[in-house]
């Protein structure tokens, strides 16, 4: 599978992704826990059917530790046992507003009274950017059908230099 239309190789898309890849590295160097970050750009991505961000972002959390059962369980999270109250609360909301266009409400205030329990100001700040980044660029990937499964981690590197 190609892609149909390569980013990489156009220049306006290059200077937009160095761009975005510096927003990125802002919310890299956030509070709020990377573990978190991962599961909740993992979590986004399953949900656009993105599977390239998919595939990035699984094997980033895996170079970081993370452990394939919490890996294997991001999509059955509420079912699921190895997941913190704090990290469950970054997963509902980013559900929620991923899933935006699927409810009339968007977050819910429920939803959101618990994201405000486990997170701060700067974490909570850093945790809505996450959601809207990992959004669009699960958008741009799904719109040109970048492939997954090719992915090795650390090779953007470059792009936030």
């Amino acid at each position: 599978m190609e892609a149909r239309f390569p980013m990489s190789a156009n220049e306006f898309a290059m200077k937009f992704g160095k761009r975005f890849a510096g927003a990125a590295l802002l919310l890299d160097q956030s509070a709020l826990p990377k573990p978190t970050q991962e599961l909740v750009k993992i979590r986004a991505s399953q949900i656009n059917g993105c599977g390239f961000c998919t595939d990035m972002h699984t094997k980033d959390a895996t170079a970081a530790g993370e452990t394939a059962t919490r890996l294997h369980l991001v999509a059955a999270w509420r079912e699921a046992t190895v997941f913190t109250e704090a990290e469950r609360a970054a997963l509902a909301l980013a559900e929620e507003g991923t899933r935006i266009a699927d409810a009339h409400h968007g977050v819910s205030d429920e939803t959101w009274a618990q994201a405000r329990k486990h997170y701060d100001d700067d974490q909570l700040a850093a945790l809505v950017s996450l959601v809207a980044m990992i959004n669009a660029a699960n958008r741009m990937n799904v719109i040109t059908r970048t492939p997954a499964g090719s992915y090795e981690p650390g090779m953007f590197a470059e792009f936030v230099q």
